[in-house]
C-alpha cells in the first residue's frame, strides 16, 4: 500500500487535530493535547503529518507518520507512532503538531462548527444589518467561546446571539444584547 501523498499548499490545506507534548514510558509514546473536543475521532486516525514551525519538518515512513495507537490515559492524549520505538525516537518529535488534510477532517455534527471555519466570516447585526466586521479570531474564554472581529469587539459565540452560522457564505448573524458593542468599546 502506497503512502498518501500529502496536500501540497498553504497551512489551509491542512487542519491541526494534536500537539505533542512530552514522551511517554519507554515505548516511543508521547503525551498529546487534543485539538478536538470529541476524544473519540482520534481512534481513527491512521496516516497523520508532522509539522514544526508551520513546515514539514519530520519525515516518517516517507510523507506520513503511521499513527499504530492513540487513546487517553487520564484525560491525556497519547499517541504511538510506527517506527519510533525509543525515548530517543520520540523526543525528536515533542512539539511537533499532528495535522491531517482538510479533506480528511472529521465529520461535524448539525450545528457544530469548525472554528477553522469561521475565521474570516462577515458578522451582520440582524436588527439594523450593520456589518460588525471579520472574524479574526477565536478565544475559548467563556462557556461558549467568543468571536474576536477586528477592531476589538468580542462576541460570545452562544445560539442566542449567533442566531444564523453559515461558513459556507462566510456570514454570520447577530442579535447583539443591548449594551454589548458599548461594553467592548470601554
Amino acid at each position: 500500500m502506497s503512502t498518501p501523498e500529502p496536500p501540497r499548499s498553504t497551512d489551509a490545506a491542512w487542519v491541526a487535530v494534536a500537539v505533542l507534548g512530552k514522551t511517554r514510558g519507554n515505548r516511543g509514546e508521547l503525551t498529546a493535547v487534543a485539538l478536538s473536543y470529541k476524544p473519540e475521532r482520534y481512534s481513527a486516525l491512521r496516516d497523520v503529518y508532522l509539522f514544526r514551525d508551520g513546515a514539514p519538518g519530520i519525515r516518517l515512513s516517507g510523507e506520513c507518520a503511521k499513527v499504530e495507537e492513540a487513546w487517553f490515559h487520564n484525560g491525556v492524549l497519547i499517541l504511538k507512532f510506527h517506527g519510533i520505538d525509543t525515548i530517543s525516537d520520540a523526543e525528536r518529535l515533542v512539539g511537533a503538531e499532528v495535522r491531517v488534510p482538510i479533506a480528511e477532517r472529521a465529520a461535524l455534527d448539525p450545528g457544530e462548527f469548525f472554528q477553522s471555519d469561521l475565521i474570516g466570516c462577515d458578522v451582520i447585526e440582524r436588527g439594523t444589518g450593520e456589518n460588525l466586521g471579520k472574524v479574526t479570531d477565536w478565544n475559548d474564554g467563556g462557556s461558549s467561546g467568543l468571536l474576536m472581529l477586528e477592531g476589538g469587539l468580542m462576541i460570545p459565540f452562544a445560539r442566542s446571539i449567533c442566531v444564523e452560522i453559515a461558513p459556507a457564505d462566510k456570514r454570520i448573524t447577530v442579535e447583539l444584547p443591548e449594551g454589548l458593542k458599548e461594553l467592548n468599546r470601554t
